[in-house]
């Protein structure tokens, strides 16, 4: 597989990866047709395991490579990874306020950005596809960045945020699909939100990938920006939605799983 993705484009790896991190929203939003209850503690404990794999994927796969890229660019190493980290935060907070969406698990007058009459399910799939484009494009970037020769980011590393972002995918086309099931919603149509949220990664890659082999001096902003964007929507949203059902120690439990597989792929593969 690794000899394969070698071979290939850099934005052709990236939409290979976000495709299969797609694949695995789309396995999520599946269990739709096994059941049409779920436990909550477990849903908690998922979304918590994805806060913690993001969390971690953040600092491992972006600013660190980041910074170790901006060692010899003539301005302090932390300048760039600072400037992309809150340019990255900025700009997921400008969407969230803007864009209507709604948070898992909220009633639908605690929708965010601007009012609108649209449904429920499509207030949900618009919050889980914010989520999607911040990792689309760490993806993509990720690649971009191995395919540049530099020591601190490689294919492996890649591939490793890849399936961290695919593991963590999987509560996320459940979070969607599942609650659209339980509030009468057909088994197609449920999984069709679910796993629609996540077509905007492959998309979301192959721009990253392309951005940074356009722009290779931008790389280290470009990696800090994926990873400003990927704690926002930690922080905003899928912690709190994690919380709000008082299964605390669950949530909890799972962030810090989440943190720790991501930490041991990270070393795995890089």
């Amino acid at each position: 597989m690794l000899e394969f993705l070698k071979d290939l484009h850099p934005m052709l790896q990236a939409g290979i990866a976000g495709t299969f991190t797609w694949s695995i929203t789309a396995a999520g939003a599946s269990c739709v047709f096994m059941a049409r209850t779920f436990s909550q503690k477990i849903l908690d404990s998922m979304l918590g395991l994805a806060a913690g794999i993001m969390m971690a994927a953040s600092f491992w796969s972006l600013l660190a490579p980041a910074i170790a890229m901006s060692k010899d660019l003539g301005v302090p190493a932390w300048f760039p990874a600072v400037t992309g980290f809150l340019l990255g935060t900025l700009f997921l907070r400008l969407i969230d306020m803007i864009l209507p969406h709604l948070h898992v698990g909220s009633p639908v007058n605690e929708a965010e950005g601007i009012k609108t009459n649209w449904k429920k399910s499509t207030l949900l799939v618009v919050a889980i596809t914010l989520h999607n484009i911040p990792e689309g494009l760490a993806i993509g970037v990720a690649f971009g960045a191995a395919s540049a020769g530099i020591n601190s980011a490689t294919i492996p590393a890649a591939i490793a945020l890849a399936i961290g972002i695919g593991i963590q995918n999987f509560p996320e086309g459940f979070a969607v699909a599942m609650p659209l099931r339980r509030d009468g919603m057909t088994c197609s149509k449920s999984f069709w939100y679910g796993q629609i949220s996540a077509i905007v990664e492959p998309v979301a890659a192959v721009i990253g990938a392309g951005t940074v082999l356009w722009a290779r001096p931008a790389l280290p902003y470009a990696l800090a920006f994926a990873a400003g964007a990927m704690i926002f929507v930690v922080v905003e949203e899928v912690i709190p939605e994690s919380q709000r059902n008082n299964n605390t120690h669950y949530a909890t439990a799972g962030t810090i799983l989440g943190f720790a597989v991501m930490m041991i792929l990270e070393v795995a593969f890089g």
